[in-house]
């Protein structure tokens, strides 16, 4: 009599495992195509930082993975991993580099920047905001990040120059003079600069004979808000 072969059970995939499967699914199509990000360290940044903590309820944690944006509440989004991805790049934040960003909403892009630089200083006007952000950062253990809720648009004077100045928010043209006077020779700022409605990632360089200016894809933001930038509707 013929012994029956015995299949193996498929292994059960728990939600952590999908979880990882479907960052590494993210970080996979972030390097392919027209518009594949280039950058080895943001993509590795990418694939350590988990984007399901940065979103609340379960619907959203479910599409956390998404190349697309999505609600934190306070009219505010989380931007979609292609641009965060693209924004680090522009960048190029090293490892003995000194970061400001403005608007740490949920708090992610914070985390990327924090496994690229050495020091990264994020302001967020929402103080709900900050304190979520605040506890995120310290659950998933970064000791080179501090957040500050206050107004953006005035950057942050007290441990200025900055190496790099990366801005999450629309920016009124011109931009908001204290960021760039806060920028250090030879640093560099990418910011999404235009109307309430669509801008284009701009990217400074401060030289010794002044700023030069490159203009990459277009975008849509929420409002840069403060003293120095949009006024709240």
């Amino acid at each position: 009599m013929m012994t029956p072969m015995l299949r193996t059970p498929e292994p059960r995939i728990v939600q952590g495992d999908d979880r990882r499967l479907a960052r590494e699914r993210m970080v996979r199509q972030l390097s392919e195509g027209e518009h594949a990000v280039r950058d080895r360290r943001v993509l590795e940044a990418m694939r350590k930082v988990p984007r399901h903590l940065f979103v609340t309820g379960q619907h959203m944690t479910k599409q956390a993975y998404g190349d697309f944006a999505l609600p934190i509440g306070h009219r505010q989004t989380i931007s979609q991993p292609w641009v965060v991805a693209r924004m680090s790049e522009l960048l190029d934040a090293g490892p003995d580099h000194k970061v400001l960003e403005i608007g740490t909403g949920s708090g992610y892009q914070t985390a990327i920047l924090a496994h690229l630089a050495r020091f990264v200083f994020s302001m967020e006007r929402i103080g709900a905001l900050s304190r979520e952000a605040i506890g995120r950062i310290r659950t998933l253990g970064f000791e080179n990040v501090k957040i500050q809720a206050f107004d953006g648009t005035v950057g942050w004077t007290g441990v200025a120059p900055f190496d790099r100045i990366l801005v999450t928010a629309a920016t009124p043209s011109p931009v908001p003079k204290p960021l760039l006077e806060q920028l250090a020779e030879g640093g560099r700022m990418v910011v999404p600069e235009g109307d309430r409605e669509r801008q284009r990632l701009i990217r400074y360089t401060k030289t010794a004979h002044g700023l030069e200016r490159e203009a990459f894809e277009a975008v849509v933001f929420v409002p840069l808000i403060g003293r120095l930038g949009w006024q709240e509707e």
